[in-house]
């Protein structure tokens, strides 16, 4: 699973490593994407990055993933995390059986959970991706 963050760089600010990590993702995992991170990839892009509205439905159109619902009633007592906004990526994640989580977001970095192994995108490329 990716989070918001991560989808907005790849919408706004790619870059050829992010790029490689989403090839790698593509051609070696499952990419899980939730109605939540939808949702909030769309209202932010719409408020912070207006001229690129559009490209959200091109680019959720164009990506393969599974799509999976976010409950609106969460048990609020899994884990604990700073920005109860980032409750639902995670809570999704865990619901789902997600084995990594990519983001960028740093109070994802506290959170303690036995699953997914939560990895920002540098540590994902390092970790998986082989540089040749």
């Amino acid at each position: 699973m990716v989070d918001t963050n991560v989808l907005i760089s790849l919408l706004v600010f790619s870059s050829k490593k992010m790029n490689q990590m989403m090839e790698c993702i593509f051609s070696e995992h499952q990419l899980v994407i939730s109605s939540y991170i939808v949702e909030e990839l769309k209202d932010v892009v719409r408020r912070k990055f207006p001229d690129k509205a559009g490209v959200v439905d091109a680019l959720l159109t164009k990506m393969s993933y599974e799509y999976v619902y976010t409950p609106d009633m969460l048990n609020e007592t899994l884990f604990e995390i700073r920005d109860v906004k980032d409750y639902p990526v995670l809570y999704t994640a865990i619901l789902e059986d997600v084995d990594i989580l990519v983001t960028g977001d740093n109070d994802f970095g506290d959170v303690k959970v036995e699953k997914p192994e939560i990895l920002t995108p540098a540590e994902f490329v390092d970790k998986y991706i082989e540089i040749k």
